[in-house]
């Protein structure tokens, strides 16, 4: 049970203006009484994970998962311009060893780290769900939220075309899966699936 303390009841939640503002200088609904932090604002990449801080993730959550995970993975903050930030993999996705979905309308602030790695960064097409379908708490952006397979094979939803034709671009395969009625709720695949066995081994990208 989270404490009524660590929240800002004077955040601007209606005003967007007020949010950006805030976003900019790393203030959100949540504060630093106590840590926090949700497990979708993390994306791991082998030895490096990528976190945002965001409305439920805090800096002090994101400093005791530092800490917990000790000096095998590497901590990485990544900041975006989003009013809103809450789940970072419908903002930044990585696909594949060497590649990464950004997100056009929320640029990353620290893109050029992974430019001089030498990973394309690949900027997906707008989505095309309908205004017409109920999005309570997510965003349309939840196209780019995907379940990659393999580096060679990804889930996607069937509707999101203009995103399906990209990664066959890349080279990957596309399994067309039907999700929106799982967006409307607040998630994509990526949000909605763990894995549980991995093959392979542990390895650095950067």
């Amino acid at each position: 049970m989270l404490s009524d303390d660590l929240y800002d009841y004077e955040y601007p939640i209606q005003n967007v203006e007020e949010r950006h503002k805030l976003a900019f200088e790393g203030k959100f609904v949540t504060n630093e009484f106590e840590p926090t932090f949700d497990a979708a604002d993390f994306i791991r990449c082998g030895k490096d994970i990528f976190v945002q801080r965001s409305q439920v993730t805090n800096y002090f959550g994101i400093e005791w998962m530092r800490r917990h995970l000790g000096e095998e993975y590497r901590l990485h903050l990544l900041t975006f311009k989003d009013p809103n930030p809450m789940h970072i993999d419908a903002t930044f996705n990585t696909i594949a060893p060497g590649i990464v979905l950004a997100n056009p309308d929320r640029p990353c602030g620290q893109i050029e780290m992974f430019k001089k790695a030498g990973w394309k960064v690949v900027h997906p097409p707008k989505p095309v769900v309908p205004d017409s379908h109920p999005l309570w708490l997510s965003s349309k952006w939840l196209s780019m939220n995907v379940l990659m397979l393999s580096p060679t094979r990804v889930v996607v939803e069937k509707d999101e075309i203009p995103i399906q034709k990209m990664f066959e671009s890349l080279g990957i395969e596309c399994v067309k899966v039907g999700i929106r009625h799982a967006n409307s709720f607040g998630g994509g695949f990526h949000c909605w699936t763990t894995d549980v066995r991995r093959e392979g081994t542990l390895q650095s990208y950067f």
